[in-house]
């Protein structure tokens, strides 16, 4: 399955467990693969907590900063975005049992825009 994400900003954070989830089929046991078909987007599973994302999203800019020089912003002017998204990876692999997504209390599964805003695909695929 895809999912379509929209994001409204240039750096976002949001969560998508919900549409995840939606795409496990019933009663399904084996892992859920959430990938991101970007090169300027990543995915990660932790917790969705509004203080929590804004701290990504500000740590992010710390460790790569927007106009931190890069060779490849003479192409699109956007290495930052690369170069945050190859840090956040782009695939989760999630356990699935009984259809449903065997997640910690605490986790989500969180996509992550950086080159908003944007429409995304983010394929979704369950293994039995």
């Amino acid at each position: 399955m895809t999912l379509e994400i929209r994001s409204e900003e240039r750096v976002e954070v949001r969560d998508v467990t919900d549409e995840v989830a939606e795409a496990v089929p019933d009663g399904a046991d084996g892992v859920c693969t959430v990938f991101v078909r970007h090169t300027t987007a990543g995915v990660v599973v932790n917790e969705d907590e509004d203080r929590l994302l804004a701290d990504v999203e500000e740590a992010l800019e710390r460790l790569v900063p927007r106009d931190g020089g890069y060779r490849h912003d003479d192409l699109d002017g956007n290495a930052d975005a690369h170069l945050r998204a190859m840090l956040l990876g782009s695939s989760v692999s999630i356990p699935v049992e009984d259809g449903e997504l065997a997640l910690g209390t605490w986790q989500s599964v969180l996509f992550v825009e950086c080159d908003g805003p944007r429409t995304r695909s983010v394929t979704v695929t369950t293994v039995e």
